[in-house]
């Protein structure tokens, strides 16, 4: 499974500009290059010719050895030139051992690492892998970016503690006869949404309606306030779509108007210097007694090995232990790219569940994007954990998962 080469290295140029360019004609000049590689090593690689994959491949690390630039450009780019040469040396690697050349392949995967190659699992799974992956050598090599890997990161996490909450915040839920709820549910045709199944069905069928209604762009917050009708608004005026936590915020005010319990909950990574996250939500099943995971960004929610839909809490504790997960079939995301139970959970949602977040008190826009409400964050985090991103006005910490998940009480005041 290549690792599109081009496509990362002007991802990462587009980080720093809003164009695939940058401040350096020598750079520059490079990408043009670029992309006529990628293009060629692309055509090979579909056609099964990986002798000149390789080829390709040497010719593009040649160009970025010989790439001469400024002090102030190596201090600038040396991370971008980095990820291309870690990139090139992982496809190399790929190609020779689709070749069955495992030392070439094993000492291309080794260069990878040295550039700064870490992803544990894609490698682990990798299809191209499959002629070396029992070769002690390889193993050996990838033992040494284990560290690396989300899923082993989060089973090396400290466990939560029992302890004394009641100086803590009390999370409440706004009622359904609220009058901003009332119109949610008017607005939205809900009670049509939902439709006339049981309680589990109208949980997942109003989680399809958010997915299909309002498009997902992960790069964009919304010039919007935070309720469901203006966040879909939005959308429909603009044609844009709208983060993770936008989406999150407009199921919970559709749960919230149809009497379900809901929080938005913000997932996060270990890493203080990985600036994603991912916002999912979780209601409150009466039926069920629990609380079940639901995520609008990628439609997705996950059962047991019995079928049984889990909660937040049950998930990351099975990624813990090694129990089985499943995703539903229909998870994706913009209905265009479907998700897996090895990219959704084990990769994505494994980096960020290391810790978590929501507000106390769950609300039709919960967090004013004009106005400040005083909002108060619960923090759920591992034992003798910190970090930057835990300080801040506003937030309380808390180690005890039975405080963070208890059961909803249905009280609460709109903050407007």
């Amino acid at each position: 499974m290549k690792r599109k080469l081009f496509f990362l290295f002007v991802s990462m140029v587009a980080c720093l500009s809003l164009h695939a360019q940058t401040d350096s004609e020598t750079l520059n000049k490079l990408f043009v290059k670029c992309r006529a590689l990628n293009d060629t090593y692309t055509e090979f690689y579909q056609q099964k010719d990986y002798v000149n994959t390789v080829k390709t491949l040497r010719t593009m690390l040649q160009e970025l050895d010989k790439l001469q630039l400024t002090k102030a450009e190596q201090e600038k780019y040396q991370e971008l030139i980095r990820a291309a040469k870690n990139n090139s040396y992982y496809n190399l690697a790929c190609s020779y051992a689709l070749q069955n050349k495992k030392k070439e392949a094993i000492e291309a995967f080794k260069k990878s690492i040295e550039y700064g190659y870490k992803d544990y699992r894609h490698a682990l799974t990798d299809t191209d892998f499959d002629g070396i992956r029992n070769d002690k050598r390889f193993k050996q090599v990838l033992e040494t970016i284990r560290e690396y890997d989300y899923l082993y990161i989060l089973r090396h996490a400290n466990g939560y503690r029992k302890e004394v909450t009641d100086t803590l915040p009390r999370f409440t839920y706004q009622q359904a006869d609220d009058n901003s709820l009332k119109q949610t549910r008017a607005f939205f045709k809900l009670d049509s949404v939902a439709g006339n199944g049981d309680e589990v069905s109208k949980i997942i069928n109003i989680l399809r309606f958010v997915h299909n209604s309002i498009r997902h762009d992960g790069g964009n917050f919304g010039l919007c306030e935070s309720d469901a009708v203006d966040i879909y608004n939005y959308h429909k005026a603009t044609g844009k779509g709208v983060n993770c936590r936008q989406m999150a915020i407009a199921l919970n005010g559709m749960y919230l108007a149809m009497g379900f319990p809901s929080r938005f909950v913000t997932c996060m990574p270990k890493d203080e210097n990985d600036g994603d996250c991912h916002v999912i939500n979780c209601v409150y099943s009466s039926k069920l007694n629990k609380w079940l995971w639901m995520d609008p960004t990628f439609n997705a929610y996950v059962k047991d090995e019995h079928g049984n839909l889990l909660s937040i809490a049950e998930v990351r504790e099975r990624m813990i232990t090694g129990q089985p997960l499943y995703l539903n079939e229909d998870a994706n995301r913009n209905n265009e790219n479907k998700q897996t139970k090895e990219s959704y959970l084990d990769s994505y949602m494994a980096k960020n569940l290391y810790w978590i977040n929501c507000v106390d008190n769950s609300c039709f826009n919960p967090e004013g994007r004009y106005r400040y409400f005083g909002q108060r964050y619960i923090l759920l985090l591992p034992e003798d954990f910190s970090s930057p991103a835990t300080v801040g006005l506003g937030k309380h910490i808390t180690h005890d998962a039975d405080y963070f998940w208890q059961k909803p009480i249905k009280t609460g005041k709109n903050p407007l």
